[in-house]
């Protein structure tokens, strides 16, 4: 077949605006096929992660928006005591939307020593100790660096909380890309002084062979007479619990990615049957000379693969440009899902592509395989 791919070339350079037209449709369809799967990705990450099983979050009884949850920070001792606790970290959050946003700025507010302790930050810009000595200090994500235009040295304000950046950071885990740490007591005074001594949520990290229900249900019970009863729940659960709206919501748009793979499947099929259309002649021609109704068949459909392939290229690029450039991400009520790309996304979208353009190939180059000589020959 590699032969006859210059007359495959030619065939669809013959009609430029046609071809054009069905590549362009099929990136769009493949484009926003991988955005769906890269938010589909981001949520299963931030749910079922290990990390999400193996780690518990303590938060006010029948809570949702972080700045609804009032804990005392000094349950964190009554928590470490507790056994199959190996540490607890008390975290102040606080978000400009508790709604589901597209470009929600979230803080969380925990001790310094923590925060270097607990996750996996790696500073692009800035400087650590320069963050530990400064009261209003931040350490700003990659993604809201690039989605606010953040440098080093910024004076950031948003919802009454002011700040100074003094890092950006990259996490391995997405979702955290789109934080801003600060300092728990800053964040505690930041919108009043009756935030003092009160924290949103208490993280807890479990030992080795910690049942996370049981110690979860210590937990609730310790503080059931105490000042403010506590729902204690895995991160993962918390996390799936606060985004189930969004959860169903991405549920839901799944099916339009099987409509986008419906949407290249027409277009790629509609486009080379008018291709076999316009060139009934050429093709009894091919035969006259020749040429099997085999390899007639397999012209059509490698014309058909093609314009859906490089169709299926440009859109995996175009998502994975966008994706890995705009750094988006879709929160509520504090938390926050990454928009992630992947190798696997876009080998997926290949997949897609090529599998579609074969499809839609077979029924017009079955067409073109069948079709009498003479009558071919004598067609209009």
């Amino acid at each position: 077949m590699r032969k006859f791919a210059p007359y495959v070339l030619k065939s669809l350079w013959r009609h430029r605006a046609r071809t054009v037209l069905t590549v362009s449709g099929t990136a769009v369809a493949l484009l926003v096929f991988c955005f769906i799967g890269s938010v589909q990705r981001g949520l299963a990450r931030l749910t079922s992660s290990e990390e999400a099983d193996r780690t518990l979050i303590v938060f006010q009884e029948s809570r949702f928006c972080p700045q609804s949850s009032r804990l005392p920070q000094d349950y964190a001792r009554t928590i470490a005591d507790t056994p199959g606790v190996s540490d607890v970290i008390p975290i102040k959050v606080f978000t400009n939307n508790c709604r589901a946003s597209l470009d929600a700025i979230v803080f969380q507010g925990m001790a310094a020593h923590k925060l270097e302790a607990w996750r996996d930050l790696t500073l692009t810009s800035g400087d650590w100790s320069a963050y530990e000595g400064q009261d209003d200090a931040a350490l700003v994500g990659e993604a809201v660096a690039n989605r606010r235009g953040l440098a080093a040295g910024d004076k950031f304000t948003i919802g009454g909380v002011s700040v100074v950046v003094r890092g950006v950071f990259h996490s391995p885990v997405a979702a955290d890309n789109n934080l801003i740490y600060t300092h728990l007591d800053f964040l505690q005074r930041a919108r009043g002084a009756d935030g003092v001594g009160t924290v949103t949520l208490h993280e807890v990290k479990l030992t080795d062979g910690a049942d996370p229900d049981a110690v979860a249900k210590r937990l609730d019970q310790a503080f059931e007479s105490g000042p403010v009863a506590t729902t204690t729940r895995t991160k993962g659960m918390y996390q799936a619990d606060t985004l189930a709206d969004l959860a169903e919501l991405i549920g839901f748009v799944h099916w339009l990615g099987y409509a986008c793979v419906g949407l290249v499947l027409s277009l790629v099929a509609t486009t080379t049957v008018m291709s076999v259309q316009d060139r009934i002649k050429e093709h009894a021609v091919l035969q006259t000379l020749g040429l099997r109704p085999q390899r007639v068949f397999s012209l059509v459909v490698l014309e058909s693969l093609v314009l859906s392939t490089l169709g299926g290229v440009l859109g995996v690029a175009a998502s994975a440009l966008l994706l890995a450039g705009a750094g988006m991400s879709i929160a509520a009520e504090g938390v926050t899902i990454a928009f992630e790309p992947s190798a696997m996304l876009a080998l997926q979208g290949l997949l897609v592509a090529v599998a579609v353009g074969l499809v839609a190939g077979l029924a017009p180059g079955w067409q073109a395989a069948r079709m009498e000589i003479v009558a071919a020959l004598r067609h209009a």
